[in-house]
């Protein structure tokens, strides 16, 4: 039986089109018979999967978790597979499926052959993915789907089989994702949608540019020149600037719409930054990101516990961001810890130079405390459960995470002294 309506992933395209996360799909029914997956596509992907030379058990209690439920929302990006699937024990495991991407000099081979063919341009020109792809990419020596050699499955369980039942749960999943839009192999072979597009449309304009007779180019004229002689009013003068910024409008209750509480708050949050700016000059918040103002305004919203509110502005600003809602959350945890550093100190290890980093450890062992493994900026315990993080403010960041997972989360406040930090991580 196919899935039922409704039940495909939908797809938050991140803002460079080469990062896309899939919500988490519904388990099936426990009757539910057929193929795992709805399209063509995603049977061949299936297919695929299954002929590779894989651990078939583990396949099979992969496919028991897919329909389960068990795989969260899903990233992906060029040559990476990324979910969270949820196993026996109660922190889910992060599971990883590489797949090789294709080479620069391939992507053009390919390109070529599509170009060749009207109805395959035509089709993806449309936005459509024709299973004749299949067959052109091949007569090129090229394979869309896995070949042997292609797959490489990693994941933070501590089973070594290839692949694990948590990652086989994700390559069943990722059939689901080639459901709703099968794009996504070729951004699994490394080129995004938009990329994709816009470069055959080039080859299709070159192809046409050679068919027809050449025009003779008209002159150009500078606008300047255009409106030298248009009478031009001044423009008014501006309107004073009021003393606090105002409050947005009501919302609406609209079938569909946004969730109005989010969007006051998105509304409030601008007029402010608005008014401050009018009122100074100076921009508070410039040199942010587009991430790192999403962060900031889902840490300002309050800390005792996840309101259906605030989870609705989470789900917007991760779709706006491209990322998952568990990726907005553990940065929100940094940024409520350090502020922008404390977000830096979460996504980007750096090499500290000789100084307060190397006498760290020398320190915490003076302390009594057990030995720390060093790694770029991190200082990490034998257990694997505490890790201090040093940022570019000379503060040691805590954070913590269970035993045997790399999965690491912000806790407590920083401290400029490493034992004082690692006294309050541990409580």
């Amino acid at each position: 039986m196919s899935p039922a309506a409704g039940s495909r992933p939908a797809a938050r395209p991140g803002p460079d089109d080469l990062r896309r996360t899939f919500e988490a799909v519904p388990a099936r029914a426990p009757d539910a018979g057929g193929p795992f997956a709805d399209s063509w596509w995603g049977r061949a992907w299936v297919d695929a999967l299954e002929t590779l030379s894989m651990d078939e058990g583990r396949l099979a209690r992969g496919r028991t978790y897919a329909d389960g439920g068990h795989v969260a929302a899903i990233t992906v990006t060029p040559g990476r597979v990324i979910a969270y699937v949820h196993g026996s024990r109660p922190r889910p495991y992060r599971a990883e499926l590489r797949l090789r991407t294709f080479s620069a000099v391939d992507w053009d081979t390919f390109l070529d052959a599509v170009a060749a063919r009207p109805g395959d341009l035509s089709a993806l020109l449309d936005k459509e993915m024709p299973h004749s792809l299949v067959d052109t990419a091949g007569e090129t020596g090229i394979r869309l789907l896995p070949a042997p050699g292609d797959l490489d499955p990693d994941c933070s369980c501590p089973d070594r089989g290839w692949p694990c039942k948590h990652v086989a749960a994700l390559c069943y999943q990722t059939a689901r994702l080639l459901d709703s839009d099968p794009f996504v192999l070729l951004l699994m072979r490394g080129r995004g949608e938009r990329e994709l597009l816009d470069e055959l449309g080039r080859r299709n304009a070159e192809h046409s540019a050679r068919e027809r007779p050449a025009v003779p180019a008209m002159p150009s004229v500078e606008a300047g020149d255009a409106l030298a002689d248009r009478f031009l009013p001044p423009l008014p003068a501006p309107l004073p600037v009021p003393p606090h910024p105002g409050g947005p409008p009501p919302y609406p209750e609209l079938p569909g719409a946004r969730d109005p509480l989010s969007l006051d708050h998105l509304a409030s949050d601008a007029a402010a930054r608005a008014h401050a700016l009018l009122t100074t000059g100076v921009d508070p918040l410039a040199g942010l990101t587009t991430w790192q103002d999403a962060v900031r305004i889902a840490a300002s919203r309050p800390t005792a516990g996840l309101t259906a509110t605030t989870r609705a502005l989470y789900r917007e600003l991760a779709f706006a961001t491209g990322r998952s809602t568990t990726d907005l959350a553990r940065a929100v945890a940094a940024w409520r810890q350090g502020g922008a550093e404390g977000l830096a100190v979460l996504e980007t290890p750096w090499d500290p130079p000789a100084g307060p980093f190397d006498r760290a450890r020398p320190a915490l062992a003076a302390a009594g405390f057990p030995r720390f493994q060093p790694r770029r900026n991190h200082l990490t315990n034998a257990a694997g459960t505490l890790q201090l993080r040093f940022g570019h403010d000379h503060r040691w960041y805590g954070y913590e995470s269970d035993p045997g997972e790399d999965d690491w989360w912000p806790r407590a406040a920083p401290d400029t002294d490493p034992v004082g930090a690692l006294s309050a991580l541990r409580g």
